[in-house]
């Protein structure tokens, strides 16, 4: 574990460690875990993505500021943001999630990046829990489009891509991890012009695909 880099990236030190590590303790691995502090990082996340949007759109109704929200809080946005941080590197897991690949599923990331939110709450305020949010948040609301926020990323990668007079991107199931009852599926994107390769990771092959999908649109939206 190296929670130094990981306070640095999250631009907030514990005055509380023992607060930090909570938030990074898996169900499987024993007492006390996240599971509390994953509750009230969801609510506290919904709050801070609502004003950031409020403020940011000034001419959308209410009904496009929730499916803004919605694209913004639900697990793919979170998995991918707890990736950046590598907050996987950091999580305390039990043996068999270990073994299965827990550090890697996006399910227990989301919920983790949710109890890190709740954890700078509970050790600092809420403007401290804010702040962090909205440095977290900063270059995904820059590159938020209000007019494809709606459709599901394979959808709006096939429209960008067609709108260039590009081919369509393909999908290729890498791996399945895990067993039966709860497998985890990896799923490769690639286009072959410009040539970029992603990878997703989800509960089901169309969650991986729709993963990969909003990982290499976010990239291509970058060049």
């Amino acid at each position: 574990m190296n929670l130094s880099r990981l306070q640095n990236r999250l631009g907030h030190t514990f005055a509380d460690p023992a607060l930090l590590r909570q938030a990074l303790t898996h169900r499987s691995f024993g007492q006390p875990n996240n599971e509390r502090l994953e509750f009230l990082g969801d609510s506290i996340l919904n709050c801070v993505v609502s004003m950031a949007l409020y403020q940011r759109f000034g001419d959308l109704r209410e009904g496009e500021l929730s499916r803004l929200r919605a694209a913004l809080v639900r697990q793919e946005a979170l998995y991918r943001i707890a990736l950046e941080l590598e907050i996987g590197d950091n999580l305390r897991l039990g043996e068999g999630e270990l073994k299965s690949g827990g550090a890697r599923r996006p399910s227990i990331l989301a919920d983790a990046l949710e109890a890190l939110c709740a954890a700078v709450l509970l050790d600092g305020d809420f403007p401290a829990a804010k702040a962090v949010i909205d440095r977290l948040y900063q270059p995904v609301l820059a590159e938020l489009d209000p007019r494809s926020s709606s459709k599901d990323p394979k959808t709006a990668l096939q429209e960008w891509l067609q709108g260039r007079k590009l081919k369509l991107p393909h999908y290729e199931m890498v791996k399945v991890l895990g067993e039966a009852h709860a497998q985890q599926f990896e799923v490769a994107c690639v286009i072959e012009s410009p040539p970029l390769r992603t990878v997703g990771h989800g509960a089901s092959r169309r969650a991986a695909e729709q993963q990969a999908a909003e990982l290499a649109l976010s990239q291509l939206r970058k060049k």
